[in-house]
């Protein structure tokens, strides 16, 4: 089947056109789609309705938003005859797309009662069946957009996969029970002694970077272009907890010196003393975690903390943080293997034996990684008319640029080139740190 009308928006501006075998994208599409519901499992039905903050979504929301991607994108402009299981979903399950119509305000995504968790799943498993009667008898030769539209839905679903486990994270942890997301697995090894980070020097050059190549990519991957770095410097390894504890320990987030006007005002408006998550007790620090609260691990990166505190540790630190130019040159040649969302621990974990010198460890996976460049568009870059354009550009103002994925985030979701963004002030995503500095001539 494929409609003889075309989409209401160009091609994909986040994908990179190339041809895919209907069945095997029917599987990619019902792998990722299975991974969503997974990660379902442990709520219980109160669970999916409770927003803590504007930025925490309902995991009943996230759950209706991509089978509504789906619907938008791909089925109505697609699928002959298409019809919706309800009006109203149009507007209850637009995230930000202004060329499609209006939304539900996100601050209230957490007021709706209705419709039920029950009538959201079985709202994706009527969009999951007409995707499947749709990809089942696709002519990929005469249907390119669709294919394209259909790859950036199911990678726009692993972000929200993302999304599911750091809203839930924020939800439970500010229920007084501090309930657990899931069994505790069996403990890391701990790791002591662990020694200091070394410095990989990468010398001054001209690079390119950037998408390039077959496969998928967003838009704002791309087009690859040129830039020159002057030497410089990357720790082998990620920012741990017990060297964010002497940041702490020393005062850090009493002297302003450290910290840039905006996050200083940050920091007394929101009266920060430690990375989100983190409890003081009389036995020490303790972290909250999707498997309940645990002893802090010293040897674990540190989590969740803004771009302001990063900035305010690198600045303490004597260092500063990466380019997003630096760490893609960094990283480009590293193998993609690390502590994904595939593990399902949902948590970094210690950097376990030595490293050759100069091998970048801990570069994909565990935690995303700040860097100090601005989210703004690469030379040459130009969205596509129509909603699909509003995916990634509209947001490159106020935005802070993040590398290499988390522990929540799937393998097969992850490349070198991949730009994550989100603001200064931001500390609920998986987020830690990574050292730079000017290298010593």
């Amino acid at each position: 089947m494929c409609a003889s009308r075309k989409a209401a928006s160009a091609p994909s501006p986040d994908a990179k056109r190339h041809d895919v075998a209907a069945k095997p994208l029917l599987d990619r599409y019902a792998e990722v789609r299975a991974f969503t519901d997974e990660l379902c499992h442990p709520l219980e039905t109160e669970d999916y309705v409770i927003q803590t903050m504007a930025d925490v979504s309902p995991t009943k929301w996230h759950l209706a938003h991509t089978s509504w991607f789906f619907e938008t994108f791909v089925l109505t402009p697609h699928y002959p005859g298409y019809v919706s299981p309800h009006p109203a979903f149009a507007f209850l399950f637009n995230s930000y797309y202004n060329a499609i119509g209006d939304m539900h305000p996100r601050p209230h995504r957490g007021s709706l009662s209705r419709p039920t968790v029950a009538e959201i799943f079985a709202y994706r498993e009527h969009v999951d069946g007409h995707i499947t009667s749709l990809l089942e008898g696709l002519d990929k030769r005469s249907c390119g957009d669709i294919v394209s539209i259909i790859e950036l839905g199911i990678h726009h679903e692993q972000q929200h996969q993302e999304l599911i486990l750091s809203d839930i994270k924020h939800v439970f942890s500010k229920n007084p029970l501090q309930p657990s997301y899931k069994l505790q697995d069996a403990p890391a090894p701990r790791v002591s002694g662990l020694s200091p980070a070394r410095w990989a020097d990468y010398p001054e050059g001209v690079h390119s970077v950037g998408f390039e190549g077959d496969g998928f990519c967003y838009d704002n991957e791309s087009p690859r272009h040129r830039v020159f770095l002057n030497d410089f410097r990357l720790a082998s390894r990620l920012v741990t907890n017990g060297e964010f504890l002497e940041f702490v320990v020393d005062g850090g987030y009493k002297k302003p010196e450290f910290w840039l006007s905006d996050g200083w005002a940050t920091v007394r408006e929101n009266g920060w003393k430690a990375p989100l998550y983190w409890e003081k007790s009389d036995e020490g620090w303790r972290i909250f975690t999707l498997a309940g609260m645990s002893e802090l691990d010293a040897s674990e990166p540190v989590i969740h903390v803004s771009y302001f505190e990063a900035d305010a540790y690198a600045r303490w630190a004597g260092c500063r943080l990466p380019t997003e130019a630096e760490w893609e040159v960094a990283a480009r040649d590293a193998p993609i293997e690390g502590n994904f969302a595939d593990s399902r621990r949902f948590h970094p974990l210690p950097l376990s034996g030595e490293r050759p010198n100069g091998d970048m460890a801990q570069m994909f996976g565990d935690v995303w990684e700040w860097t100090q460049s601005p989210y703004t568009a690469y030379p040459g870059y130009k969205p596509v008319p129509g909603a699909l354009g509003e995916y990634n550009g509209k947001f490159m103002c106020n935005q802070l640029v993040l590398r290499g994925g988390s522990c929540a985030t799937s393998r097969s979701h992850i490349r070198p080139t991949y730009r994550n963004f989100f603001p200064a002030a931001a500390r609920w995503q998986f987020a830690g740190i990574r050292l730079a500095n000017d290298a010593t001539k």
